[in-house]
């Protein structure tokens, strides 16, 4: 590349096609081409991959022909290197009818642009609105529905979204109409606020800009850049960097495969440019907008695909994506809206013979491509996704590779982290990641094992582990592939590099009610269908219910009165617990996804309390009727406490399951692998067992009683034992506890320390699910 001036004085100009247009700066060169990453693309056969170079020379722009196949034409002639201004008109591939571009003056910049918007001509959304109207002079409401003044055609948008209302002196106001995604001011989600000029006022894919007389409105249509500047992201104490300046930009409609050695940081970059977890220093442009500052906006455009399934494997496909699109799309948006949706991304992704299927008994690629699906039905313009190839056999690599490749063809720009390079070839640009964070190369995939000099990829990822001091970074800062690929290739301005700063909060959905009612459907449904689940939820109160139908005999005595209690207090707590103790590790991928999107942590939890307690309160009315029902429980005169013995005994067992149901969610919010949940169950029981005062003399015994306090089974035995005055049956040093006594106010005392337990477990739960949230959504 030739060298030209550090500053550059040729005029700003327009390059005009038949498909839009591009705001040339004398501050870089563009290059014309088929590539979709390309400057100016041209979709046709004959033009070349790389076709031309438009370049600013000191007060002048010069156009070079990069050895085309069919060539560049100016004035009817072929052409190799030539001088253009305003005016010229160039033909590419054929002199007479090959794709034609215009050059002309950029007009007066207006008075105002989109505010938070670095380069608006550089930007696919921000580059020219896609309506102009007069600013309104009453008041003008926006949604979804055809009755509204500014019709929005997006189903995350509610049917009455949002108000402009314009009041007497001239000023403007926004006000959104308790929609459920939100209505957003500058990436911020607002009720009410001003709008002053440069504004923008986000609603869905949509953008509204008052623009001196005019309301300019702007569509994110899905091709969209991606600039990255500078990320830096280091462990929470600063004793380790993860990411060191990594920059690099991303074209529209393109697919970038980011691959590295572990520990190279390849998710720690996926969590900063999706947002989850910001970056310490450096920008994320999203066509021209600030990622984290507009977080709270722009979420909804991002797709992210995690490593593990974001489904439950349980439901056919159908239901899933259905399920998925009631908790997305705002409650107003009509069934059939729904469906058509899901029907129109299962016909995208080639999944209509599979539709009615379990998602379980799917292929991986099968899968994975479900797990897209749902990501595609909030139409993103961005979609990352992490190792999708994962544990696939060559084929089904190939061929989820090949699907990533349509969706970028399609309009979407994708970002795949991956450790195969088997199909690298398909990707429009490679960004291979060194140790320590850093940049070892960016550019066109065939390109990368020459610029490493090796032949095969086994030899250049030996070399980076092999080879710690060799600096990859600097070598590829100083290689014309970093300023091809990324300094020329850049349309955004680079910002100064320093601290992201505070990321909006986001938007709180509204309808807590209507997610909650999806999310008991779909649990319901998904436990239903789980075989396994519905085997040992059938089995085990009879099991436990007959041991303690055995214990008991006819009649509670001296010798077997004890002995029932215990196991009815065993039950209830291997019931309640074994229920539970898996359900929160198991969903956590899926949770951490959800809840990026909109999914309220509180309506998440209630919905596993609700299904989980009406199972967990049926098994222990089984349980402590097939152990009780018609045994003599000799309760003092034949009557409980407040109510009939079988009753309060009953009352007692399904409020200690209960309990135990909540302690398991908390040990399921505890634990990182679904692995370890079996033997901390059982060692839970254990614990119960010590420490419910059957065994052992608690009362009086400092340190141990305190610690019996947190066992459920103490206070559940305490109520059942002074049901049935256990003291008196069972005359002992043990029974003598102040907690088994026969009294109104013991019993509800006994009963109303497990309401505290369940209450404290679940305030526990609640804050161990928000440790495991993304990072933005915890700051």
């Amino acid at each position: 590349m030739r060298e030209r001036p550090v500053m550059p004085t040729a005029p700003e100009l327009v390059l005009e096609t038949e498909t839009g247009s591009t705001v040339m700066s004398p501050s870089r060169d563009y290059r014309v081409g088929r590539d979709p990453l390309s400057d100016v693309v041209l979709e046709d056969e004959r033009v070349s991959w790389h076709h031309a170079v438009i370049r600013p020379e000191a007060d002048h722009w010069t156009l070079e022909d990069e050895h085309s196949t069919n060539g560049t034409y100016a004035d009817g002639r072929r052409v190799h290197e030539w001088g253009v201004g305003p005016g010229s008109v160039i033909r590419f591939g054929n002199p007479a009818d090959g794709p034609r571009v215009v050059l002309v003056d950029r007009p007066p910049p207006a008075s105002e642009r989109p505010s938070g918007v670095s380069a608006p001509g550089a930007t696919g959304t921000f580059r020219r609105p896609s309506a102009v109207r007069p600013l309104p002079t009453r008041t003008v409401r926006i949604g979804r529905d055809a009755s509204n003044d500014l019709v929005i055609e997006d189903l995350i948008v509610s049917r009455e979204h949002a108000e402009l209302r314009a009041h007497a002196d001239g000023t403007y106001e926004i006000v959104d109409l308790d929609s459920h995604n939100g209505t957003f001011l500058n990436g911020r989600p607002v009720g009410r606020a001003v709008v002053t000029p440069g504004d923008i006022v986000g609603i869905g894919h949509a953008a509204y800009c008052l623009v001196g007389d005019e309301l300019q409105e702007y569509v994110d249509t899905g091709e969209i850049s991606l600039d990255v500047q500078d990320l830096t992201v280091d462990t929470d104490r600063g004793r380790k960097r993860l990411l060191d300046e990594v920059s690099f930009p991303v074209g529209a409609k393109s697919l970038l495969a980011v691959v590295g050695p572990s520990g190279s940081g390849k998710s720690t970059l996926l969590n900063a440019l999706t947002g989850q977890r910001p970056a310490d220093e450096g920008t994320v442009l999203y066509d021209g907008r600030d990622l984290y500052r507009d977080y709270a906006e722009l979420r909804q455009r991002i797709g992210l695909v995690p490593q593990d399934d974001i489904l439950h494997t349980q439901l056919t496909v159908r239901r899933a994506l259905g399920y998925a699109a009631q908790l997305r799309f705002p409650q107003d948006t009509a069934k059939a809206e729904r469906r058509a949706r899901v029907d129109e991304v299962i016909r995208e992704l080639g999944l209509e013979q599979r539709v009615d299927q379990s998602i379980h008994s799917l292929s991986g690629g099968q899968r994975k491509r479900v797990s897209v699906a749902l990501e595609l039905l909030t139409k993103p313009s961005l979609l990352f996704l992490d190792e999708p190839t994962s544990g696939l056999d060559p084929g089904m690599d190939r061929s989820v590779m090949h699907m990533l490749r349509g969706l970028a063809d399609d309009g979407h720009t994708v970002i795949v982290v991956t450790h195969s390079v088997l199909s690298l070839d398909v990707c429009d640009r490679l960004l291979v990641l060194a140790p320590g964070g850093r940049v070892a190369y960016y550019g066109p995939p065939e390109d990368t094992l020459a610029f490493f000099g090796y032949r095969q990829w086994p030899e250049a990822f030996e070399a980076f582990e092999r080879d710690h001091g060799r600096n990859w970074a600097e070598e590829y800062r100083e290689s014309p592939f970093h300023r091809q690929y990324i300094e020329n290739a850049s349309r955004q301005p680079h910002l100064a590099r320093g601290s992201t700063g505070p990321v909006a909060p986001p938007h709180k959905p509204q309808s807590w009610i209507v997610q909650l009612v999806t999310l008991v459907r779909r649990y319901a449904r998904a436990l239903s269908s789980d075989r396994t689940f519905l085997a040992v939820m059938i089995v085990l109160p009879f099991v436990m219910g007959v041991m303690a139908r055995a214990l008991a005999g006819s009649r509670l005595t001296q010798e077997t009165a004890m002995n029932a209690l215990l196991i009815l207090c065993v039950g209830g707590v291997l019931t309640g617990a074994a229920n539970a103790v898996r359900e929160l590790v198991k969903e956590r991928v899926i949770y951490q996804r959800e809840r990026a999107v909109g999914l309220s942590r509180s309506a998440y939890l209630m919905s596993k309390i609700v299904v989980l307690g009406i199972i967990t309160v049926l098994q222990a009315v089984v349980l402590t009727l097939v152990a009780l029902l018609g045994v003599d429980l000799n309760a003092p005169g034949g009557k409980g406490v407040l109510m009939p013995p079988l009753v309060e005994l009953t009352v007692a067992v399904a409020l200690l399951a209960f309990t135990a149901m909540m302690l398991g969610l908390l040990v399921s919010a505890l634990v990182t692998k679904e692995e370890v949940t079996m033997p901390l169950l059982v060692l839970l029981a254990i614990v119960q067992v010590v420490f419910c005062g059957a065994l052992l003399k608690l009362n009086g015994v400092p340190g141990i009683e305190q610690l019996s306090w947190l066992v459920p089974a103490r206070w559940a035995l305490g109520a059942m034992a002074g049901t049935i005055g256990l003291a008196r049956i069972v005359p002992w040093d043990l029974t003598a506890d102040p907690l088994f006594r026969h009294s109104p106010d013991v019993w509800l005392f006994n009963m109303g320390m497990l309401v505290v337990l369940c209450v404290v477990f679940g305030r526990l739960v609640d804050r161990l699910l928000q440790r495991h949230e993304p990072a933005v959504l915890r700051k």
